[in-house]
Order: structure tokens, then C-alpha cells, then sequence
């Protein structure tokens, strides 16, 4: 995936201050969520040694594609996936995220916190080449070595389950084009969360399944990416029956 000298230069600015301040962002929002809200994540040791499994594994691209039920699902994935220091040493395995613009553009604080936790926002339903320009640069990052996440589902499910029907199709259409790229599906829940939310209930205790997952497809263009985004969802949708079917 081919972007401009200038792209290529404000990503790496961009990671390389992420960086910087790493060790004062990472460890500050995890103790947050751990002392703050009172989070915490069933099998954290088996959920971070199978990640970097994973990521030991292969040296091929690879998509976080979790379900989406908050504003705060892929910080509490990240935690559940690695600690602070292994982060800091292993800083590539933090993934990269393409938040709503919306839900980060009010105030300051909120775009400095979404640049330092390498955030590439993007407007959905904006003009088509900014979206493309947008998805095409956190594709580079993903191709070149840095783990990316992205919800494959249209936006936080209203109705606390996953649909199934609603396959955002850009997603499949950016893993199409990353070639060998693997998909790690992960299904988070918190035990007291019934519908979608801002953010989870004080003290939830959270239950993590993740999956390796490596959709195929004999089609090309739209009709790829469609298909590859229908099966993801789909292998959520069977990981949330499994969820519930162990409770």
C-alpha cells in the first residue's frame, strides 16, 4: 500500500512522539481503568501470552477485529492484551485505531490523547477521498509491520448483540488489499452489559475470547470485500453464541 512522502513522514512523527510519552500515556490509562473504574479482565495471563504467540508466530500483517459495545473497547482490549512494559518494548503490538472523528474532536485534550494513543480518526460518510486517504494510511501502518484494529461492524451494536447483516464492507475491502494480512477476532463483554454504552459500568469485570481467523474469498473489488467482512462478523456472531451459551 503505496502513500506520499509527506503521509509517510507525519505517520512516523506520529508514532515516534507516541513513543516518547508512551511511558507516561500507557501505564496512566490502564491504572485508570484498573484503579479508577475498578475494570478488571478474567484470564489476562493466558489472553497476553497467546497474543504474543500470535504475533511470534508469523510476521504477517495483522487486524484486531473485535465487536463494539463502548467508546472505550479497544483501550480495554489493548489491556487485556499486553502490559505496560511488554507495550513499551514490543511498542508495534499497541495497535493503531481509526476512531469516529466526532467522538474525539471535542477539546484539546481529546485529539492530543487520540494522537498519543495512535489514532488515525476518520469521518465516516465523509467525502470518499478523504475516507480512502484515511483508511489507506492506517492500512500502511498495518502492512508495515504495526498491528491494527478495527471494528468490522457498523458502529456499536444498539441492540447489545451482534447483527450479523451489518458488515461495515470498507473493512474487508482494507484487509483485501494488505496482503497476507491475518485477522485476530475478539469478542469482549462485560458481565453487567446489556445494551451499548459510553463506557462500561463502574467495577465490571470483563470476559475476553480472542481467535485467529483467516477469511478467504474468490471474488475481487466490492463483492471480496463484502464477502471477507460477512464472514469476520459472522465468526463474532458464533463467538458471542459460544459466550453465551458457557454462561
Amino acid at each position: 500500500m503505496n502513500v506520499s512522502a509527506g503521509t509517510y513522514l507525519r505517520i512516523q512523527l506520529q508514532r515516534w512522539i507516541s513513543l516518547i510519552f508512551a511511558p507516561l500515556t500507557v501505564p496512566s490509562v490502564i491504572m485508570l481503568m484498573r484503579f479508577g473504574f475498578g475494570y478488571q479482565i478474567r484470564d489476562q495471563v493466558h489472553l497476553r501470552r497467546e497474543y504474543r504467540r500470535i504475533l511470534d508466530s508469523n510476521d504477517a500483517p495483522l487486524m484486531i477485529c473485535p465487536n463494539h459495545l463502548t467508546m472505550v473497547d479497544s483501550a480495554i482490549i489493548a489491556w487485556a492484551l499486553g502490559s505496560p512494559g511488554w507495550y513499551l518494548r514490543n511498542f508495534h503490538a499497541l495497535p493503531w485505531n481509526v476512531p469516529e472523528r466526532t467522538n474525539f474532536s471535542h477539546g484539546i485534550a481529546l485529539r492530543v490523547l487520540s494522537y498519543l494513543f495512535k489514532c488515525i480518526p476518520i469521518q465516516r460518510g465523509g467525502p470518499r477521498k478523504e475516507v480512502q486517504a484515511t483508511m489507506s494510511r492506517f492500512g500502511f501502518c498495518v502492512e508495515n509491520g504495526e498491528v491494527g484494529m478495527v471494528f468490522p461492524e457498523g458502529g456499536r451494536s444498539r441492540s447489545g448483540r451482534i447483527d450479523v447483516t451489518n458488515a461495515a464492507y470498507g473493512v474487508g475491502g482494507l484487509i483485501d488489499s494488505i496482503p497476507r494480512c491475518r485477522v485476530l477476532c475478539v469478542y469482549l463483554r462485560g458481565d453487567g452489559q446489556g445494551t451499548y454504552s459510553n463506557l462500561p459500568h463502574r467495577n465490571e469485570r470483563f470476559s475476553v475470547i480472542i481467535e485467529l481467523f483467516d477469511p478467504k474469498t474468490e471474488s475481487s473489488g466490492l463483492r471480496a470485500a463484502r464477502d471477507i467482512s460477512q464472514q469476520i462478523v459472522g465468526r463474532l456472531a458464533h463467538m458471542e453464541r459460544e459466550y453465551f451459551d458457557d454462561r
